[in-house]
C-alpha cells in the first residue's frame, strides 16, 4: 500500500513542473487526492461492501471533482492533472504511466450491462476535455488531443486528434534520428501536455496534401502519354493547363509568414 502510495505521489513530479514538495502534493493536488480515495473505494468493492464504496466515491467527487466508479480498475502510477470534471466509467480499465488532464471522460455508449467503458493501455496520455467512449482499446503509448471524441480503437503508438477522432500520427519502427531525438527526450521527461504538440499535423491538410500528390503524379502519365502519342505520329489537341505550383498552395496554409 504505501509503495503504491510512494509510486503515486513520485509520478507527479516526473510530469508536473509545478511540483515542489511532497507535502504540497499530498495537501493541494487534487487528482491525487481522487486517486487516493479511489483505491479505498475499489478495494470496498471488491470486498462487496458496494453501497459503502459509492458513498466513498461520491464524497471524493464533492471534495475533488473527480468522478472514478469503485468499479474501475486503475493501474500503477495513474496521474491526473488538474482533475475538475474527470468522469472514469464502472468498467473502465487503465494500464500503468497514464496521465488524464482535466475534463476527460472515459465513458460508456449503452445501457446494456458488461463491458461498456474504455480500456487504456500502459503509457496513454488523454488531453483535457478529450471523451473516450465506449468499450474500445486506446494502445500503450497512445495520445489522445484536447477535446478529441474517440470512439474507435487507437492502435499502439498512435496520436488522435478531432472529432470524430482521426489518427494523425502512427508508431512507425524506423523514424528519423530528428524523430528519435524528440521520442527519446518525451519519454525522458515522461511528459505529453494535453496529447498534442505545436506542429502536430492537420488530419484535413494531410488529405489535401496527398489529393495534391497524386494529381501531380497523374499529370506527369499524362504528359508522358501526349509525348509518346505525338511520337507515333498522332495528333493531341486541347487547351492548356495551369500549373499547379507547390508555393502557392502553401501561401494559403495557416500561419505562414509572407
Amino acid at each position: 500500500m504505501f509503495n503504491r502510495l510512494r509510486e503515486d505521489i513520485h509520478c507527479v513530479f516526473d510530469r508536473d513542473p509545478a511540483a515542489r514538495t511532497t507535502l504540497e502534493v499530498l495537501t493541494t493536488y487534487a487528482g491525487v487526492h481522487a486517486l487516493l480515495l479511489h483505491r479505498v473505494s475499489h478495494a470496498l468493492w471488491n470486498a462487496n461492501l458496494k453501497w459503502l464504496a459509492r458513498f466513498l466515491a461520491a464524497l471524493a467527487r464533492w471534495f475533488t471533482g473527480v468522478e472514478i466508479h469503485p468499479g474501475a480498475r486503475i493501474g500503477r502510477r495513474f496521474f491526473i492533472d488538474h482533475g475538475m470534471g474527470v468522469v472514469i466509467g464502472e468498467t473502465a480499465e487503465i494500464g500503468d504511466d497514464c496521465t488524464l488532464y482535466h475534463g476527460v471522460t472515459l465513458g460508456g455508449t449503452t445501457w446494456q450491462a458488461g463491458k461498456r467503458h474504455p480500456t487504456l493501455a500502459n503509457n496513454v496520455v488523454v488531453g483535457a476535455g478529450a471523451k473516450v467512449l465506449g468499450p474500445i482499446t486506446i494502445g500503450e503509448g497512445g495520445r489522445v488531443g484536447s477535446n478529441a471524441v474517440v470512439v474507435k480503437d487507437v492502435p499502439p503508438g498512435a496520436t488522435v486528434v478531432g472529432i470524430p477522432g482521426r489518427i494523425v500520427v502512427r508508431s512507425r519502427e524506423k523514424t528519423a534520428p530528428d524523430d528519435q531525438r524528440r521520442r527519446a527526450f518525451a519519454e525522458k521527461i515522461g511528459f505529453d501536455a494535453y496529447g498534442t504538440s505545436q506542429d502536430m499535423p492537420d488530419p484535413v491538410v494531410n488529405a489535401v496534401n496527398a489529393m495534391l500528390d497524386h494529381i501531380h503524379a497523374l499529370d506527369n502519365r499524362v504528359e508522358e502519354m501526349t509525348r509518346e502519342i505525338v511520337k507515333l505520329g498522332g495528333k493531341v489537341e486541347g487547351a492548356a493547363l495551369p500549373d499547379l505550383k507547390q508555393c502557392e498552395m502553401d501561401a494559403d496554409k495557416p500561419g505562414r509568414a509572407d
